[in-house]
């Protein structure tokens, strides 16, 4: 089971959102989209922004989306 939950990690990315707009992220691929990427500049060479220690590219991504230390953009961005 992925530690923390999709739900979890939609309100982080979706937590700067004013009230009345458009979420950034309404669906779970959003987010396996956004950590895979991540995941993969990881591999690429990238240095990852929380400690690695033993951990995999993927949950290393996800530490960092849940840590609010990168940004989903949206369509207009």
């Amino acid at each position: 089971m992925l530690h923390p939950s999709y739900t979890d990690l939609m309100e982080v990315v979706n937590s700067e959102v004013e009230p009345g707009e458009h979420p950034v992220v309404n669906s779970r691929y959003s987010i396996v989209m956004a950590t895979a990427k991540r995941a993969r500049q990881i591999i690429a060479g990238q240095k990852p922004m929380v400690s690695e220690k033993g951990k995999k590219p993927l949950s290393i991504a996800v530490e960092e989306l849940n840590n609010s230390q990168f940004r989903i953009l949206g369509d207009e961005e």
